[in-house]
């Protein structure tokens, strides 16, 4: 496959992640304030015996994506990219593992790591995008705003990392080991 290929495929995984993202996020609030009362509970029916899964899968897609662009395009990480990395290869491994078992107490481990991998992403982006931010430990050889894919206007390599950190966050969040139990007597 080429990079154009797989860039473009990752581009829209990462526009459907910020989807789902929001849409939870929506629907949550509007539950909370009696708009769409019980709304968030059916999702967390659908959605929450599988969240483990789709979180573990979600962290393998960003790790082969990641590989992909630095093993197979020859893309160079910078150190940004290496804290990004940092964050999201244990969560492969991790969710997997978790998932298998049914552990669900997982997230009080994996959440705050792809949070801290959302920060970085967050960061990258404003380093991408700011010219003026300082880079801080980024090299002279491989700076870390340069963009090496850019696909739709906006996504870089940063931000399918951001989406894929934020998806997982909400899976573990809002769905994981959450079914048809009453809002209030959720964790």
């Amino acid at each position: 496959m080429s990079v154009l290929a797989v860039s473009t495929f990752l581009a829209i995984l990462a526009l459907v992640a910020f989807a789902i993202v929001t849409v939870t996020v929506i629907v949550a609030l509007a539950d909370r304030w009696s708009l769409l009362p019980g709304e968030m509970r059916r999702m967390r029916a659908t959605v929450g015996s599988s969240a483990l899964w789709l979180a573990a899968s979600v962290a393998m897609i960003a790790t082969a994506g990641s590989l992909y662009f630095s093993e197979v395009a020859g893309f160079i990480p910078c150190t940004l990219c290496w804290y990004q990395r940092i964050a999201m290869y244990p969560l492969a491994l991790v969710l997997g593992i978790a998932a298998w078992r049914g552990e669900v107490g997982v997230r009080r481990y994996a959440a705050p790591l792809a949070g801290i991998g959302a920060l970085i992403s967050l960061y990258h982006i404003g380093v991408e995008r700011l010219p003026g931010l300082p880079t801080g430990s980024c090299s002279l050889a491989v700076p870390c705003n340069l963009i090496w894919v850019e696909r739709l206007g906006f996504i870089t390599i940063p931000v399918m990392a951001l989406a894929g950190f934020l998806l997982i966050i909400t899976l573990l969040l809002a769905f994981a080991g959450r079914g048809l139990e009453p809002l209030e007597a959720s964790e």
